[in-house]
């Protein structure tokens, strides 16, 4: 079924009821002009210093390998598992730096972006830590004349640190397989953080083996000490940015719940106050992981978006409830003590390419995009999918910002198979409600078949991927 009276409507210009009739919210300030723009300097800096830390890791090997001296099969199978090791170990240390949380990282590439990044170089270190032990353990058996499983013993037993280094090698195997989508959507969200985070382990358990019994690495020298002030760098970057940090924020605002407000069945807004909220640098569309400190909650961390503009006042979230913790939520007592870290994502305004966007949401996908909504220029559009009239969430604060910041609002109601979002949803139906579609930067959010349609859609209209932006929090 297709809301008539909605999605053919057009602009809305709604009423002044900024929250939905809740008498405790506060009014929002005025919006704000739009926020200059963020360009992509950060990354691109990024990715050469990647590049460049990726030739000096395996450098070292090219200058110690005289030219003519891979002369038969075992030096070959060697030398390649010499430089998958150091390629691995580089990997490793930039798979923990992705993830340490530094903010100078999350401002410049994005929260969304590093979980991408970290989950496609993932795929990369497991095959580098599989081919450097597959190829070391082949080679060596060859060169000492023994079995497959005599030279596994042979190195746990006469080589320095190896013990630790199989340790850390299952580790890595394990937390990738568990990184591949078949298998991570069937684990508990909890399970899978948790077992990701036994890779700083593996940071660990791996460096002995490096140094002890590395062909590069064992004398001491400038290639050695490099090596260790990368590891302690990123040993610092991870201590900074997943611990001192995250501190001095929590210290410094002491966040608490206000009040918990039900927006549907099945959705809820939490609203929070803490000191010094005005001193928050944070946008409409970026993203914190929570921990609220109540019993069975302070080892729980979530991501969610701000569903409002930073105001100074209070900090609101809008969560759907899904699983056991999202149902837990909405028993939050005021006064509940908020551990949270972020603020994180490059999904905001400031980040847009184009000076007008069009918003694209589903379900609870609007509460990034109602926030950013009151930071994006006038005359941006919104399109927003729901099952039913009932599943519209935050109606009312809609309609008051499609008036003050003149916003063209769509409600396309129904499944996506009924005639209305089917002709809404295709780039001929895109076209027709937003001309210039293909001069707006995009923003998506909502069920991932929600989005990876529309990315098609999109593509198809015509709108170039980089125009293109996805809120994603963790893969």
């Amino acid at each position: 079924m297709t809301s008539q009276d909605t999605y053919a409507a057009g602009r809305r210009t709604g009423t002044s009821v900024p929250h939905g009739g809740r008498s405790a919210a506060p009014v929002p300030p005025p919006p704000p002009p739009a926020l200059p723009r963020r360009g992509p300097g950060g990354r691109r800096a990024l990715a050469t210093v990647f590049w460049l830390g990726l030739v000096a890791a395996v450098l070292p090997w090219w200058l110690d390998t005289p030219a003519g001296s891979l002369a038969d099969t075992p030096d070959l199978l060697t030398g390649a598992g010499r430089i998958t090791g150091l390629v691995a170990g580089y990997l490793l240390l930039v798979q923990v730096a992705m993830m340490s949380r530094l903010g100078a990282l999350e401002r410049w590439v994005g929260g969304e972006r590093l979980s991408r990044l970290h989950r496609d170089l993932g795929a990369t270190l497991l095959v580098a830590v599989l081919a450097h032990l597959s190829l070391i353990v082949v080679a060596y058996a060859g060169l000492e004349e023994k079995s497959i499983l005599g030279e596994v013993g042979s190195l746990l037993r006469d080589y320095e640190d190896m013990v630790s280094a199989f340790v850390a090698a299952g580790i890595m195997v394990a937390v990738g397989f568990t990184g591949i989508r078949a298998i991570r959507t069937v684990l508990p969200y909890e399970l899978w953080y948790h077992l990701h985070l036994t890779s700083y382990a593996a940071l660990l358990l791996g460096f002995g083996h490096q140094v002890s019994n590395g062909a590069q690495l064992f004398e001491a020298g400038p290639v050695r000490t490099g090596w260790i002030a990368a590891y302690l760098l990123v040993l610092a970057a991870l201590a900074w940015g997943r611990v001192i940090a995250p501190l001095h924020f929590n210290l410094r605002h002491r966040l608490r719940v206000a009040d918990v407000v039900a927006e549907s069945p099945d959705t809820i807004s939490i609203y929070l106050t803490g000191r010094r909220l005005n001193q928050i640098d944070v946008l409409g569309g970026q993203y914190f992981r929570w921990r609220f400190l109540n019993v069975g909650g302070w080892w729980q961390s979530h991501p969610f978006s701000l569903s409002a503009a930073a105001n100074g006042r209070w900090l609101r979230l809008t969560v759907k409830v899904v699983g056991a913790h999202t149902a837990d939520l909405r028993d939050l007592r005021p006064g509940t003590r908020v551990w949270a870290e972020g603020p994180s994502g490059t999904f905001t305004a400031a980040h847009r390419t184009r000076e007008r966007a069009l918003l694209i949401a589903g379900g609870s996908g609007i509460a990034p995009l109602r926030a950013m909504l009151e930071e994006l220029p006038a005359g941006a559009a919104l399109i927003y999918r729901a099952r039913t009239p009932a599943d519209v969430l935050l109606h009312p604060e809609l309609d008051w910002l499609a008036q003050a910041r003149r916003t063209s609002v769509w409600y396309v109601i129904g499944s996506r198979h009924d005639p209305g979002p089917r002709q809404v949803m295709s780039p001929e139906g895109l076209r027709r409600l937003v001309p210039d579609v293909t001069r707006r930067d995009v923003y998506l959010c909502g069920p991932a078949g929600l989005v990876d349609e529309a990315v098609r859609v999109l593509r198809r209209a015509g709108v170039p991927r980089r125009q293109i932006h996805l809120a994603t929090f963790e893969l």
